[in-house]
């Protein structure tokens, strides 16, 4: 592998782990304000992938061939890392309240009792209407009243921008208001329900 490469791969293990304990953060705070086990077991689940991935990156790192000189920015990259990962470990903190069912303060308890939202997840099936359409023009929202705030795509969740492509097998977990769910849930899998 050339040096390039071994930098390139290098750099974009490092913004998988930036932008998956981003969405991790995101994820925990909406579980805790939703009171949702579903988003608090995802975010376990994120944790543990976050560890395997801070470890494959650490370990990419210190095999790369840097010069001596690069070593500085080499241990900034790593410390880098490390920050991400203390990120994902207090995101993982944030979900254990809620899978645990620690009592929340009074002020998120009443937050949580006028919240009209709920949060659902459902799996795109063949005959889905949302298979190899961006999340623009699925208009799940407009469609559902649904905001989709993860795609799970096998090992890997996606925090969905516009652009994004929703494909068969996809887990979607979104929030949106009670009666939205199961509009969500036919759109997703029109024909059967698959196991999540």
């Amino acid at each position: 592998m050339t040096a390039l490469k071994y930098f390139e791969e290098i750099v974009e293990r490092f913004v998988e782990l930036k932008n998956t304990s981003e969405l991790m953060i995101d994820l925990a705070y909406s579980a805790l304000m939703l009171n949702s086990k579903e988003l608090a077991e995802e975010v376990q689940r994120l944790e543990e992938y976050v560890d395997q991935l801070h470890t494959d990156f650490e370990l990419l790192a210190l095999k790369s061939d840097f010069k001596k000189e690069e070593a500085s920015g080499f241990l900034g990259l790593i410390r880098l890392g490390v920050a991400t990962e203390k990120i994902a470990d207090a995101a993982a903190e944030m979900g254990e309240v809620v899978l645990r069912g620690i009592e929340p303060h009074p002020i998120l308890k009443l937050a949580i009792r006028e919240a009209e939202e709920t949060v659902t997840q459902v799996c795109v099936t063949e005959g889905s209407p949302l298979m190899n359409r961006t999340l623009k023009e699925a208009r799940v929202h407009e469609e559902t009243g649904m905001w989709v705030l993860v795609i799970r795509r096998g090992e890997k969740s996606l925090r969905p921008k516009p652009d994004t492509v929703i494909q068969l097998g996809d887990i979607l977990i979104a929030s949106g208001y009670a009666e939205g769910v199961d509009a969500f849930k036919k759109l997703a899998s029109p024909e059967r329900v698959c196991d999540l």
